[in-house]
Parts: C-alpha cells; sequence; structure tokens
C-alpha cells in the first residue's frame, strides 16, 4: 500500500494498518527534517527506512521509480506524481482518496463514490472519515482503550515536572493556530478567581502568546507567569504522549484534524480551531459538527458550546463567551464518554479502509 498526504494523519494510520492488520505500507514524506518532530527515531539523511513496520520513502522530485502498491491512498486531495499515476496504469491498483473529515450532510453521499480518471484507465474511490454509519469512521487504535485505563495521571504529571493539580484548579491544553482572541483568553484565565495552568506544545501559537507577556520569544521549558495563569511551553509532542495531554488536562483547545479526532476519543470537554477556508466555508463545517456534537446537550449549555467556539474561530467575543463556557465544563466532562461511545458505535476508519480494500480488490 502507497499512502501520501498529511503526515500527522498518514502516520498514524499507517502505523495502524501494518501493527493491527499486518499491510505492508509504504509512506511517502516530502520533509523528514520536519516530520521528524513527529517519529523522533527518523533520520532525516535516509531515503528509506523502516519504523513500526512502516517503510518510509522521501517523496522527491523526481520520485524514486518504484512499482505501486496494491492500493494506494492519496490524503487530502493530494495530487500524485505524473509518473506514480503512469505507473499505476499498468497493474491498476485500488486508489482511495481519503478526503478530509466533516459533519456535513452531503458527506454520506459522496463516500466510496467512484470518478474515473480523465486521461488514465484508472478510478479513484472518494473515501469520507466521519460521525456515522454512512461514513467512513475515525482513526482509533485497538489498544486505545487499555492505554487510557492504565494511564496515572500523576506520572505524568511529575514527568513534567509538574505538581498535580490543585484542588479547583483548571489545567488546559492549548494546541493552536494564531488567533487574534488569545489576548482575551488569556486576560480572563490571568484574571481567575482560581489557579489555571496552561500547557502549550511548540507551535504556530506561541509568538502570539510571547507578545502577550512581552517576552522575544518561547521555547519548551519556558515558564511564564501572570496573577492567576501558569504558562508552561512543551517540546513538540509525539502522538502517544500527546494522547496523554489530552487525558490529563480539564480542557483542550485543538486544532486541524488529527488532535481534533484525538481530543473526542479523551472524552474532556475541547475547543475545535478549525482551517480557515475562503467565503468562511469552515464555519460551515464547525456548525455541521456542532449540530451533532450538542445533541443531549441542555439548552444553556449547548449556547455556551457554540457561543465560545465560534468566538474563538472567529477570534472576537472570546472574552465575554468565557464565563458561561467555563460554567458549562462540568456538563461537558459527563458529555464526552457519551459522545465517545456514540463514535465508537461504527467501525474504524483502518478497519473500514481494509474491508473496503477487499471488497474492490476481489
Amino acid at each position: 500500500m502507497d499512502n501520501f498526504g498529511d503526515i500527522g494523519v498518514c502516520w498514524r494510520l499507517a502505523r495502524q494498518l501494518a501493527v493491527e492488520h499486518g499491510i505492508a505500507v509504504r509512506l511517502w514524506v516530502d520533509d523528514l527534517k520536519s516530520t521528524r518532530r513527529l517519529i523522533p527515531s527518523l533520520d532525516p539523511g535516509k531515503a528509506c527506512q523502516h519504523i513500526d513496520g512502516v517503510e518510509i520513502r522521501q517523496w522527491s522530485d523526481p520520485l524514486p521509480a518504484v512499482a505501486p502498491g496494491e492500493v494506494v491512498i492519496a490524503a487530502f486531495a493530494c495530487p500524485l506524481p505524473e509518473s506514480f499515476l503512469a505507473a499505476m496504469a499498468g497493474p491498476k491498483p485500488l486508489w482511495i482518496n481519503l478526503e478530509y473529515l466533516s459533519a456535513e450532510d452531503w458527506v454520506s453521499g459522496c463516500h466510496r463514490m467512484p470518478s474515473p480518471h480523465p486521461r488514465l484507465p484508472l478510478t479513484q474511490h472518494f473515501f469520507f472519515p466521519g460521525l456515522d454509519a454512512s461514513t467512513g469512521g475515525l482513526i482509533r487504535e485497538a489498544d486505545y482503550a487499555t492505554r487510557r485505563a492504565a494511564f496515572v495521571p500523576e506520572v505524568f504529571w511529575e514527568a513534567l515536572d509538574l505538581a498535580s493539580p490543585e484542588p479547583g484548579e483548571l489545567r488546559i491544553s492549548l494546541f493552536s493556530y494564531e488567533n487574534p482572541g488569545l489576548p482575551e483568553l488569556l486576560k480572563a484565565w490571568w484574571e481567575s478567581p482560581f489557579p489555571v495552568t496552561c500547557l502549550v506544545p511548540e507551535g504556530r501559537v506561541l509568538p502570539g502568546l510571547a507578545a502577550e507577556f512581552g517576552v522575544s520569544g518561547l521555547r519548551a521549558g519556558d515558564r511564564l507567569i501572570r496573577d492567576s495563569l501558569t504558562v508552561r511551553v512543551l517540546p513538540f509532542v509525539e502522538q502517544a504522549r500527546y494522547d496523554e495531554l489530552l487525558w490529563a488536562c480539564n480542557l483542550n483547545f485543538v486544532r486541524g484534524e488529527d488532535s481534533f479526532v484525538r481530543a473526542q476519543w479523551a472524552e474532556q470537554p475541547f475547543v475545535w480551531h478549525i482551517y480557515v477556508q475562503q467565503e468562511d466555508a469552515h464555519l460551515e463545517k464547525l456548525e455541521a459538527f456542532l449540530g451533532r456534537y450538542r445533541i443531549g446537550l441542555g439548552p444553556d449549555v449547548a449556547r455556551a458550546l457554540t457561543d465560545f467556539w465560534l468566538a474563538w474561530n472567529r477570534g472576537e467575543g472570546v472574552g465575554a463567551a468565557w464565563p458561561a463556557f467555563l460554567e458549562a465544563l462540568p456538563f461537558l466532562a459527563a458529555h464526552g464518554p457519551d459522545w465517545s461511545a456514540h463514535l465508537q458505535q461504527v467501525d474504524d476508519l483502518a478497519a473500514q479502509l481494509v474491508q473496503f480494500g477487499k471488497v474492490e480488490i476481489e
């Protein structure tokens, strides 16, 4: 199997297909140096290497001449190199276009839909991750529940050189894109009547955070304190450890797709910073998810959730929306396990891809 596309999701999926389903997976990566933060054992100097049962290859131009796998997955509308497409026209592997996760209603009608190539004798099949049985489900490893049950928060905090939370303390993880609403949110936190500890993995939000604290730059290990708020900058967190961060915190700010899915499995309250699209198309996707996620919540809690998520994604009104959202956190914490159980009624994404491949190839 050949896998092209976003490295965070693709690495998690490739590893699961190899480990749980015994599939030989070849993952193409264009930037090995940056990927090393996600895969610490990766050697950026090697054009081909094997890690966790996955063959990782350098995606270069021109692409090395290789025989395509029996299945080719192009994630997130990733265009395949012309030379690779030409090679696919011989054996005609199963070609899957793994799309972005969306809760919009139209997704179910497009899931698994075939699309012939305009020039070559090839057909790609659109495969949509999703939240119900009419879609491809979400990535969730078979050992997730076991790892979660074995997690000891005190050990996690000790590894970060942090004491366990004080009674009434709010512990937050902040993984976000740049956001003009950040100053309002930080102000609400440092004016809080109770302690707030914010853990920030290295990423795009750090410059804005540094500006609000009047420092020239931030790096892993830095600690900032103002009134009730303590900020701790973490190194870029590898995937298994990131799950632990989500489990340990009372509230998780996430972004994009991979951390968004992990936050749902973590069963803690969370806030999704969706990637901005032209003409505010991303807000439609945000509203579509909220429309499903808030089912079962009381009207006040649902309103507080919606108002804060929209404020955070618009970058305005965050401070005004925070108090009601804060009051809603206990109800959202109780809602998390129910939402996770709902999602688990559908087979996970890897299992569905494997089943789809067996049906199409046979």
